[in-house]
């Protein structure tokens, strides 16, 4: 596979998970009784273990790469714990919209942030287009949804809102961190299957007591049950299966920022199946974002390739697991 074409499958990958991952919103409409702890407890919690129950043999294969790289697998799985608890309290606080855009709409940036500290990767200027045009949709979009349900059922408390922003900015880093975690894993040899596997299943781990303390409300009705098994199950199961896919083709900071389609499709569904309304602003965010994804996922020109793959040297050689193959020397093309 080419570059071209890993960089493609990487980013389709990132996308299909983007989708999954915007039906969290509605589905979570349906188990109005159940709180933001226990809702991101189920859902990255017993996905995340279902995650290393299916990876268990690459585990233990890969195991000894593993442990040579135990600290990033722990920074990665604190993050993987952290996020979904920022994250929901983020949306209970400030709102859906509020909480998602910020939560989603400062990852790029903290991704970016991470590797610059991190790798000294430098950011090239399609990734900086594109990051701009997603983030300038998502405040669109955030703008428009907030303004629609204030009109609608009026503004809550300052004090909440600025506390939700503030969750929905550390929602945004630990995402960043984890999916840095998971990629600087894969570059340096481990599995996809199992780099998300060790990662996402000691972040489960670490969310069980937070489940077993607010988790009674899913037991309550068939309807709750539901709710929570379609959340492990398939945003979080197998949007990061997807997501790890992803991973092995391109940097963190390009997931993160095609990860911005989230909400858009947050947007669109609620107004699909819950039934609100998106006024023109909306749409138009909606639109830049669509630019942002265009912008990250067109092949880029045959002089743009020539001149990374020489500043790049050699092609390092790439080890193959199932549908992606992962490039040992890290180096993944925007």
């Amino acid at each position: 596979m080419t570059r071209a074409a890993g960089q493609l499958t990487g980013s389709v990958c990132v996308l299909l998970a983007s989708v999954l991952w915007g039906t969290t919103g509605t589905a979570a409409t349906f188990a109005p009784d159940v709180g933001p702890l226990a809702i991101g407890a189920v859902a990255m919690g017993i996905g995340g273990l279902l995650q290393a129950l299916v990876a268990a043999p690459r585990i233990r294969r890969e195991a000894p790469g593993l442990r040579a790289q135990r600290r990033i697998v722990l920074l990665g799985a604190l993050a993987v714990g952290a996020y979904p608890l920022a994250f929901y309290s983020s949306m209970h606080l400030a709102g859906v919209a509020t909480g998602t855009v910020v939560s989603i709409g400062s990852a790029p940036l903290a991704s970016a942030l991470v590797e610059r500290t991190a790798d000294g990767r430098r950011l090239t200027r399609r990734w900086a287009a594109g990051a701009a045009l997603g983030v300038a949709g998502t405040v669109l979009l955030c703008a428009a949804e907030a303004a629609h349900s204030s009109s609608d059922t009026g503004t809550g408390s300052a004090g909440a809102t600025v506390l939700g922003v503030g969750l929905g900015l550390v929602a945004g880093f630990t995402y960043a961190l984890y999916s840095w975690a998971a990629h600087r894993l894969i570059t340096r040899g481990v599995g996809s299957a199992a780099a998300m596997g060790a990662v996402f299943g000691i972040g489960g781990l670490l969310l069980m007591p937070v489940l077993l303390a607010t988790g009674a409300p899913l037991l309550d009705s068939w309807s709750d049950a539901a709710v929570g098994t379609y959340m492990a199950l398939v945003p979080m199961f197998l949007g990061y299966v997807l997501f790890g896919w992803g991973l092995a083709h391109v940097p963190a900071s390009t997931a993160t920022t095609l990860s911005l389609l989230e909400p858009v499709v947050a947007a669109v569904l609620a107004v699909l199946v819950v039934g609100e309304g998106l006024p023109l602003l909306g749409w138009a965010g909606v639109a830049l974002v669509v630019g942002c994804l265009a912008v990250l996922t067109a092949p880029a020109g045959a002089g743009t390739r020539r001149g990374r793959n020489m500043a790049r040297g050699p092609s390092a050689p790439v080890r193959e697991e199932g549908p992606q193959r992962v490039s040992k020397a890290g180096r993944s093309v925007r």
